[in-house]
Formats: C-alpha cells, sequence, structure tokens
C-alpha cells in the first residue's frame, strides 16, 4: 500500500510544490505528507528570527495551496480509505498540519498508572492520556533507529508473503 501512495502523489503534486520528494508515512488511519519548501533567500540576526520567518513561509504556502491541497485530499480519501494530512518544513522548522489525534485503549496495572499519574502529579503532563502519549513520543525518540530496523523487518516479512505459495 506504502508504495502505491508514493507512487500516486508523486504523480499527483504539482512539480513546483517542493523542493525535493516529499515524505510519506502511511498508517491504519492517515497518510501523512510532508515537504520541503525552496529555502529562504534573506539571512536573519539570530536563529528566532530565523525560525519565525521559516514559521511564516509555512503559514504562507499553507494558505496559498489550501483549495488545491483539499482536491488531492479528497481524491486520495476516496481512493485508500484513509483521512489526508500535511505538513512542511523549511531550513529548521516543520509544521504539520490537519493531523488526525486518533483514541488508542489500554489496560495498565498498578505499577503502570502509577508511572502515568507520578508525570500528572509533576505537571509533565494534564492526564494520564497525555502522559501515556508524552511516553510513546519519549520512546519513539529514542529507539528511532531500532523502530526503523523494526518496520523494514516486517516489511520484508510481508514481501516474502505475498511471493510464497497461494494455499
Amino acid at each position: 500500500m506504502s508504495d502505491d501512495v508514493t507512487a500516486w502523489f508523486t504523480g499527483r503534486l504539482p512539480d513546483t510544490w517542493f523542493t525535493e520528494k516529499p515524505t510519506i508515512t502511511v498508517d491504519r488511519e492517515e497518510i501523512l505528507l510532508v515537504g520541503t519548501l525552496p529555502p529562504l533567500a534573506e539571512q536573519f540576526q539570530d536563529e528566532a528570527a530565523t525560525a519565525a520567518a521559516e514559521s511564516g513561509r509555512i503559514a504562507r504556502w499553507r494558505e496559498e495551496t489550501r483549495d488545491h491541497r483539499i482536491e488531492i485530499a479528497r481524491q486520495a480519501e476516496h481512493r485508500y480509505g484513509r483521512k489526508v494530512a500535511w505538513g512542511a518544513r523549511v531550513g529548521g522548522t516543520e509544521e504539520l498540519f490537519t493531523t488526525l489525534s486518533v483514541p488508542v485503549m489500554t489496560r495498565l496495572r498498578q505499577p503502570e498508572r502509577r508511572t502515568l499519574d507520578t508525570l500528572v502529579d509533576a505537571g509533565v503532563a494534564r492526564s494520564r492520556s497525555e502522559a501515556l502519549a508524552w511516553a510513546v513520543r519519549l520512546v519513539g525518540k529514542h529507539a528511532e533507529e531500532w523502530l526503523a530496523d523494526l518496520r523494514t523487518a516486517m516489511t520484508t516479512v510481508e514481501d516474502l508473503r505475498t511471493k510464497g505459495p497461494n494455499l
């Protein structure tokens, strides 16, 4: 599915939108497409000013392409049965917009609940739900290489299944 999604968007997106091939991530509910916009021509005095200019460039691109992106998203949602989310990056700034927040249920025993409650009590998170999301982001950040290897292995297994005998 991911290869087909990438190919479809490659053919469907205007050539002038991004300076390189966009990053496309697919999961069960959503397709996330993040593209790199042309760099800023002007230099700024400090990182804060640069970040503000980059954020402004992303906001301008978002506004200018809104109608076209909505039409592309409608077509993709019909074709793939998933919502489409967009994002853009310029320099060191990346912003995502129209992304889904999907509820996920889990059962936790007391030690895990106590961990979440500690994060809430310490003010790191406002709720157990937010604390769990924070913990998942932290694991993802620190285990990204391992998770990438795992995803590659899963893709290889899926490829082998499709090439295997039909029973």
